[in-house]
C-alpha cells in the first residue's frame, strides 16, 4: 500500500467518533460548570469546548448528507 493511503488511514482510524467527541465535550462543560479554575483553566476549556463543538457539527453534516443520501435511494425503490 502506497505510504500516502496508509497515512490516511491510520488518521481515519485515530479520529475520534461522534460519541467520544460527545463525551469529551460533556466532560469540558463539567469542568467548567464545577467553577474553581483559573481564568486561564477556563479559557482554554472553553477553547477546547469550541473545537469539539466545530468538529461535532461537521461529523453530523456529515451523517445527514449519508442519511440523505441513502433515503433518496428508498425513493428510488
Amino acid at each position: 500500500m502506497p505510504r500516502k493511503k496508509a497515512e490516511a488511514l491510520e488518521t481515519e482510524e485515530k479520529a475520534p467518533t461522534i460519541e467520544e467527541n460527545f463525551a469529551g465535550l460533556e466532560e469540558i462543560i463539567r469542568r467548567l460548570e464545577a467553577g474553581g479554575s483559573s481564568l486561564e483553566e477556563t479559557f482554554s476549556g472553553y477553547e477546547a469546548g469550541m473545537k469539539l463543538v466545530k468538529e461535532l457539527s461537521s461529523q453530523i453534516d456529515e451523517v445527514e448528507k449519508k442519511i440523505q443520501i441513502l433515503s433518496e435511494g428508498d425513493d428510488n425503490e
